[in-house]
């Protein structure tokens, strides 16, 4: 059977049930995502396993770990605004990625429960991500500017753990021996996930965040395209970054150490203008008036 007859088949019987199906699913935390297609613009429903968080679910973008991301999380890229079904509850939620030790630890915990999640990120050398649903009707919801905030965080914290990896590896990795190799593959894995997020965030707003609030806010202009300009200057210092990691073993320490120095520079200075001038423009939209400036 073709995995899109599959999920039809189990949105079938989890609609007709309550929320309940058998097969492979019998017995799982199973909730439905729709998410709107990037290039389509229809609505796309996905069947997935899903971690209850406290007020938040989390959703995995396995893809039975398949090389590439599943088109459900491609769609978040362009449209975080997704519906949540789970047992005869549908509500409308946000859809932020987790990054960095949250990312890590709440992916552990997911592979605990269910060994298999565990077997995905086995088989690929993607590092799958973990989705946080916000709910929109929470007594508390997030504004854009908060989740924009949320990312900030998330990535700085996945590059302070970056730089620490590559502190220890440098102060302590020196001398030969067979675990070497396998902490510079390590090291330049870590590097590649941050990287890989920072180029996803940077990507959505360049696509779909900065479009819609210039729209909305014309005024914005000038400080959008400074952000741009912005973005295109961490590119180049990510793909140094990435170079140099790629050669740790013969890349001279106090260089890697300039280079991460700078990089965390960079973006420091990035997220604190980013949050200054467009915070309170994104936090004063609202849900209808975000999707209506597509």
């Amino acid at each position: 059977m073709e995995v899109a007859e599959f999920n039809r088949s189990i949105i079938e019987e989890f609609r007709a049930n309550g929320g309940a199906v058998g097969g492979p699913f019998e017995g799982a935390t199973l909730a439905l995502l729709t998410t709107t297609g990037a290039k389509t613009g229809r609505p796309h429903t996905t069947p997935l396993v899903y971690l209850a968080d406290g007020d938040r679910v989390l959703v995995f973008a396995t893809n039975s770990g398949a090389p590439s991301h599943p088109q459900w999380f491609t769609n978040l890229l362009a449209d975080n605004r997704v519906t949540v079904e789970i047992g005869t509850e549908t509500y409308e939620a946000t859809a932020i990625a987790l990054h960095g030790e949250e990312r890590a630890a709440k992916y552990a915990e997911q592979a605990r429960r269910h060994p298999a999640f565990a077997e995905y990120q086995e088989k690929t050398d993607r590092e799958i991500p973990v989705v946080a649903l916000y709910r929109a009707d929470s007594d508390q919801p997030l504004g854009i500017g908060d989740l924009l905030v949320n990312v900030h965080r998330s990535l700085r914290q996945d590059l302070a753990a970056l730089r620490a990896d590559v502190e220890s590896y440098l102060s302590n990795g020196q001398a030969s021996g067979a675990a070497r190799p396998d902490l510079a593959a390590q090291l330049r894995a870590h590097c590649t996930a941050f990287c890989g997020a920072l180029h996803e965030h940077h990507q959505g707003e360049e696509t779909e965040g900065f479009p819609r609030l210039q729209r909305l806010h014309p005024e914005l202009a000038p400080v959008l395209e400074r952000l741009r300009q912005e973005h295109d200057a961490v590119t180049g210092m990510r793909r140094d970054l990435q170079a140099l990691l790629d050669d740790i073993d013969t890349a001279d320490p106090d260089q890697v150490r300039t280079k991460l120095a700078d990089v965390n520079d960079q973006l420091e200075a990035h997220y604190a203008y980013e949050e200054k001038e467009l915070f309170d423009a994104l936090n004063a939209v609202t849900a209808g008036e975000w999707s209506g400036s597509r």
